[in-house]
């Protein structure tokens, strides 16, 4: 990574404004890039931008691989002629300041079926020549994940473990006679990631264009109803009728009494050592084409992970396991190179996890909200910082800063007022000013620390199954006052992309 001091903004792109439900790939994000283009910041930081499923979290996907076709925006799709205006003439009422995702699918559902049958009545020749270079291109991935979504579309969206045998086994007669017979849905899924990956790219581009690099995010662990487990079993640990055999999650923590089941399928990590990690390379390889830096989630995993029987109601009880360590990253260094990589090094590090971490000179993760527990040698204290971090003042899994300080014992906010300096007034941006004073290269805060705002803008409560992801910022979210604000603040710690090159220069 870059050595320069930098600044970023985490927002995930459903978090957008914009009049069909959720955030999009549409005009909402251009004019936000040129809105923090304009504040100063060279890196904007999202979540994983794969399929959605139970719980719409983007850490439990249909596909490691595909794209959400949630974000595709009608917008783009009516300049294309895919769309026509009547089409959107029966557009619900929908709210500004959060995601009703059960009525915004419904309806992008709705839309994209539109548009993928009038592509298929006019097929646009330079379109349907694009199409068919992605469906060559991205077959790897792409025809297990169509006929897998297909199938459990068939299937009313039953977990593919509920399947009939032959489906569910992949046996080649029955998966040739599905396809035969549900030819044209499973063309539908092609399509809808094609147009997905195709407005992504254009955003990409776009981003790039003005200076900023996109720091996406690669979960450790894909969900266990998803194309990649269905079509890969023999990458986990599943007994022969399919089923987990041990789920992930983590022992007790800062975030909760009785630790975080998460039930993603464990991998066989000799399997795949024995492979060359081909199926992690190829992962690791399709997200760096969407992406110019990848936050490795809970890193620690690849030094050790909490293994937990399936079927206990808890992760309280389960044990440590030896990760892929060094052997895994020097794998992918050697067919990839040296990669872009930011570890989440959060929870419960030991020494092995700190051992690995800098062996290949990854920065981890600094959580300002986190140090104000113990004493003033806390590593999160922006003073403790190393250089080689990213720091935050919070993340998509924190409560914001005014709903930290809120409901933080008191002892914990009297620490944070005497080390601030300051009274309870003004919290979320002094501790954005401390975070951005550090020696730490990357300073970032989520958008909703910037806009002060309380608990109801947080993003995620982990280990609650619902009622996540769903904040969206309002149209006027970043301001003029607020940009020229940010703007100050990373002039003043020396931020700013004009800086790096001006000290670059020769005297």
């Amino acid at each position: 990574m870059s050595y320069d001091r930098q600044a970023g903004i985490l927002l995930h792109p459903t978090s957008l404004p914009g009049p069909d439900g959720i955030g999009d790939l549409g005009p909402a994000v251009y004019q936000w890039v040129d809105s923090i283009k304009k504040a100063g910041f060279t890196l904007w930081q999202v979540l994983p931008l794969g399929p959605t499923g139970y719980g719409d979290s983007p850490y439990q996907c249909f596909s490691a691989f595909a794209g959400n076709p949630y974000l595709v925006s009608p917008a783009l799709l009516l300049d294309e002629g895919l769309l026509h205006r009547d089409d959107l003439a029966e557009r619900p009422s929908f709210p500004v300041d959060r995601v009703d995702y059960g009525s915004a699918i419904q309806w992008k559902n709705k839309l994209l079926h539109t548009a993928y049958n009038r592509f298929c009545r006019i097929h646009p020749p330079l379109l349907t020549d694009e199409f068919n270079e992605f469906q060559v291109k991205e077959k790897e991935w792409l025809n297990d994940f169509s006929l897998f979504m297909a199938i459990k579309e068939s299937m009313g969206g039953r977990s593919w473990n509920e399947w009939p045998k032959g489906l569910r086994k992949r046996r080649p007669d029955d998966l040739a006679a599905f396809t035969n017979e549900f030819s044209d849905e499973i063309q539908y899924h092609q399509f809808r990631q094609f147009l997905f990956f195709r407005q992504w790219n254009q955003v990409h581009t776009y981003v790039n264009e003005t200076g900023i690099k996109i720091i996406g995010d690669i979960p450790l662990f894909v969900a266990y109803d998803s194309a990649d487990v269905w079509a890969n079993p023999d990458l986990f640990f599943l007994d022969p009728e399919g089923n987990p055999q041990f789920v992930a999650g983590v022992p007790p923590d800062y975030f909760s009494a009785t630790g975080q089941l998460w039930g993603n399928p464990l991998y066989k990590w000799n399997y795949h050592r024995e492979t060359g990690y081909a199926w992690w390379i190829a992962r690791i390889k399709s997200t760096l084409a969407m992406f110019d830096f990848i936050r490795l989630d809970h890193f620690r995993g690849f030094a050790g992970y909490w293994e937990i029987p399936a079927g206990m109601p808890t992760a309280e009880k389960g044990r440590w396991v030896n990760g892929p360590g060094a052997d895994f990253l020097s794998s992918v260094n050697r067919v990839l190179g040296s990669l872009p990589i930011i570890a989440e090094d959060l929870g419960e590090i030991t020494p092995d996890v700190v051992e690995l971490r800098d062996k290949f000179n990854l920065p981890g993760m600094k959580i300002f909200q986190f140090s104000f527990a113990t004493d003033p040698t806390d590593p999160f204290l922006p003073h403790n910082y190393p250089v080689n971090c990213v720091a935050y003042t919070g993340t998509h899994d924190n409560d914001t800063t005014i709903g930290w300080y809120q409901t933080a014992p008191e002892v914990e906010r009297d620490f944070c007022r005497r080390y601030l300096a300051c009274d309870s007034n003004g919290i979320p941006w002094e501790m954005i000013r401390a975070v951005w004073q550090s020696v730490a290269r990357i300073a970032i805060a989520p958008l909703q620390d910037f806009l002060s705002l309380d608990t109801s803008a947080r993003m995620n409560y982990p280990g609650r199954t619902g009622g996540n992801w769903s904040w969206r910022m309002t149209t006027n979210g970043l301001s003029d006052d607020l940009i020229r604000r940010i703007h100050e603040i990373n002039w003043l710690y020396n931020r700013l992309p004009e800086l790096q090159v001006k000290k670059k220069k020769p005297r």
